[in-house]
């Protein structure tokens, strides 16, 4: 079945952002919560047939999460998100990018900020995600790194699991 939730993904090359417009069926509390805490962030924050694994997380101002995205082969791709701010479920702010298996940030990659909102919409929740990037070279790369494609199957893992967790 085609999903109908409302999925914008919109390029402003002039402001070097990405404003991800993506509808959830489910409450707001349901979609924070498997936005915000490691067990649930598990289960879908990796486009098939990669999984995620979370190293650390302290969902706080001035904390992170530290993760991987695992091919099937098991091969490891990390990531971390530096949380600047956070207003529980109405949104957060936080600092992206590629790292090694410790944290260690990699230079070589673009670093972004992202701010996300959580809005009610009947009984579904509309996230708004504007990412941030210092440079056109830098949005481009994530573009051409297949951002559009990799988040589109991301989000309908979280499909996917909302509608496990739904009662």
């Amino acid at each position: 079945m085609k999903n109908t939730m409302q999925f914008d993904f919109i390029v402003d090359k002039e402001k070097n952002t990405i404003t991800v417009n993506r509808e959830f069926a489910a409450g707001r509390q349901l979609v924070w919560d498997c936005h915000t805490k490691s067990e649930l962030l598990d289960k879908w924050f990796a486009p098939k047939p990669f999984t995620a694994r979370t190293k650390s997380m302290s969902f706080k101002e001035g904390g992170s999460w530290i993760y991987a995205m695992v091919d099937p082969e098991g091969q490891e791709f990390w990531a971390r998100m530096d949380y600047t701010k956070i207003n529980p479920i109405d949104g957060y702010s936080l600092l992206d990018g590629f790292c090694n298996k410790d944290g260690e940030l990699n230079p070589e990659l673009p670093r972004a900020r992202w701010v996300a909102t959580f809005k009610d919409l009947n009984q579904n929740t509309l996230v708004q995600t504007v990412v941030t990037y210092n440079s056109l070279a830098d949005l481009e790369t994530v573009i051409n790194m297949g951002m559009k494609e990799g988040l589109t199957m991301t989000l309908e893992n979280l499909d996917d699991l909302l509608l496990t967790l739904k009662k």
